[in-house]
């Protein structure tokens, strides 16, 4: 009966590991492993505006010129391994990488995304608008005024930072371009507040946010603003992450490649 209660404890303890991981969802194990192997210089600053700490990642690339700054929003699953890992690619890509972690604070004992042992998607569904466009527009101030960016500011969001990014859009005037990555569209009253060109990046197999497309296009059209969206055929919401991922489908591997390839291509411009 000792043997057997005690690899009973052992069994038990594998099932609790097991479902505290699970309920991690901003762990993504294959994405921590490429983050720790990144020649790229990464720090963490704290951004302070009107009494708040924003735990921000900064993430560098090799260059010896000034470069822009990427504002990178995180899915709703907050600053992820995944979305630290896509702020190093952005790096690679020649672009200074500005993440900030909007959940900084909102975690039990006044941690970030890291700390919550579960509730990381009710968290970010419920914070305050006007705070993440302050949070937001303190980490571009920061990401603008560092030694090494020229000043040129581009905003890219995913999921819920994918909607995140096209409401930045409405209330940021300074931004070269915004990215939206499978996200909503702002208040139609709110597009003609819009100056840079809006991109768009969109799952064929997302029926929630393709139906919003239409209606988008038709609304930026008659504010006279600039929105030109792209739909990858077979992939489905959160390609970006999905598509890099271990078990990641033929479809979303391509939406992937595809999408960056375009992304990097625009930056460039």
């Amino acid at each position: 009966m000792k043997r057997f209660a005690g690899t009973m404890i052992v069994v038990m303890g594998m099932l609790l590991g097991a479902q505290t991981v699970a309920a991690q969802e901003w762990s993504q194990p294959w994405a921590r492993v490429r983050i720790e192997k990144s020649p790229r210089h990464s720090e963490w600053v704290t951004v302070k505006h009107d009494g708040r700490n924003v735990e921000t990642l900064v993430v560098y690339p090799e260059s010896k010129d000034k470069r822009p700054v990427v504002l990178v929003i995180h899915e709703i699953f907050g600053l992820s391994d995944w979305a630290q890992e896509l702020a190093d690619e952005v790096a690679a890509a020649g672009y200074i990488a500005v993440a900030p972690d909007l959940l900084s604070g909102m975690a039990p004992n006044g941690g970030r995304t890291k700390d919550f042992p579960e509730g990381v998607t009710e968290a970010v569904s419920k914070l305050n608008p006007d705070q993440v466009t302050a949070d937001l527009n303190a980490a571009a101030d920061y990401g603008r005024k560092l030694p090494a960016s020229n000043g040129k500011l581009y905003v890219a969001g995913f999921c819920w930072g994918g909607g995140q990014s096209f409401r930045f859009a409405t209330n940021r005037g300074d931004l070269s371009a915004a990215f939206v990555f499978y996200g909503p569209p702002p208040a139609k009253d709110a597009m003609p507040r819009i100056k840079p060109p809006v991109y768009g990046f969109y799952a064929g197999n997302d029926a929630r946010i393709d139906a919003t497309i239409p209606d988008t296009i038709a609304a930026m059209k008659a504010a006279g603003k600039s929105y030109d969206p792209v739909t990858y055929d077979g992939a489905g919401h959160g390609f970006m992450r999905a598509g890099e991922a271990p078990d990641a489908s033929d479809a979303n591997k391509k939406a992937r490649d595809d999408a960056w390839k375009r992304w990097k291509s625009l930056l460039a411009q």
